[in-house]
């Protein structure tokens, strides 16, 4: 077993339940100390108990925050470096996925998707950037598959995977004389809440995702993604992909994305655009059940 994040501080956004729990379980068993970083305080405690009960004292702490809020995330920083006494390492996972289209869905459900899968990735890599450049440490950050393909009904969500994947481009040259390392995550459908609820929720995202090509139409497990984002934090690579056969998908986006492509994407969306809009319209909330978001006052 690696022992490469033995004794290392990874904070992880998103650590509440799904993706970012499980990275934390397997971060811990390869000796690494968490700072779980989320919006659902009762999982985070007992994923913190979970861990300090197995791995010992000093295992886990957690930290009640919002992604886009600076505020929280600097609170939570200062505690886990009251915690730990640094960061060496970030896995910006905090993600959600709205419902509908542009011109039925709710628009701040849409904002709302861009500010968090996007301007939350900023924001926390702000708030660490300090502790992470001291101990010339390494930001994972999560964006997707939606950052080199598109499909109706996910504009928002490819809109903003796609600025994750960028905006880390970017920050791996802004950090690098510090000896900071930069890597994006481009995992497909994973057998998440996020999913589950689309599927269960939507029978024309059923339909739409029933007919995707391998690789994109796969479905990794959470273990299986998790325990590719370790080796990602391990390894401080630059591009991680779950499964691996995706980064063939990048290298093709051009194809993916042309007039060719979408015109066979739109033969069918001709007809599942519109079920999508009135199944959405007919679920009155524009967040899965399991979505932190379905509690927040103004967007159901």
């Amino acid at each position: 077993m690696s022992n490469e994040l033995r004794d290392q501080v990874v904070l992880i956004t998103g650590a509440a339940r799904g993706i970012g729990a499980h990275t934390a379980r397997l971060a811990a068993a390869r000796g690494a100390r968490l700072s779980l970083v989320g919006l659902e305080p009762d999982r985070l405690r007992r994923l913190a108990e979970e861990l300090t009960a197995a791995h010992g004292a000093g295992a886990a702490a957690w930290f009640e925050a919002d992604v886009t809020d600076s505020a929280a995330l600097e609170q939570a920083v200062a505690g886990t470096l009251q915690a730990f006494g640094r960061i060496d390492r970030v896995l910006a996972n905090a993600g959600i996925a709205g419902l509908g289209t542009v011109a039925t869905g709710d628009v701040e459900a849409l904002a709302r998707t861009v500010e968090v899968n996007l301007i939350g990735v900023m924001r926390t890599a702000a708030a660490t950037a300090a502790p992470v450049i001291a101990t010339r440490g390494y930001y994972l950050l999560v964006s997707s598959t939606a950052a080199f393909t598109a499909l109706p009904g996910m504009s928002a969500y490819c809109a903003a995977k796609a600025g994750v994947e960028h905006f880390g481009n970017a920050l791996r040259l802004e950090l690098a004389h510090h000896g900071v390392g930069v890597g994006t995550a481009h995992p497909g459908w994973v057998d998440t809440d996020l999913v589950r609820d689309a599927k269960d929720d939507l029978p024309s995202f059923r339909a739409a995702f029933g007919s995707l090509p391998w690789p994109v139409g796969s479905t990794s497990s959470v273990e299986q993604c998790a325990q590719a984002f370790v080796r990602g934090l391990e390894r401080r690579r630059r591009r991680v992909y779950v499964p691996r056969a995706i980064g063939g998908v990048q290298l093709l986006r051009t194809v993916v994305n042309s007039a060719f492509a979408e015109r066979l994407v739109g033969r069918r969306s001709r007809s599942l655009v519109p079920q999508l809009e009135q199944e959405v319209a007919a679920l009155g909330r524009s967040f899965g059940v399991h979505s932190a978001e379905s509690g927040r006052g103004g967007i159901r």
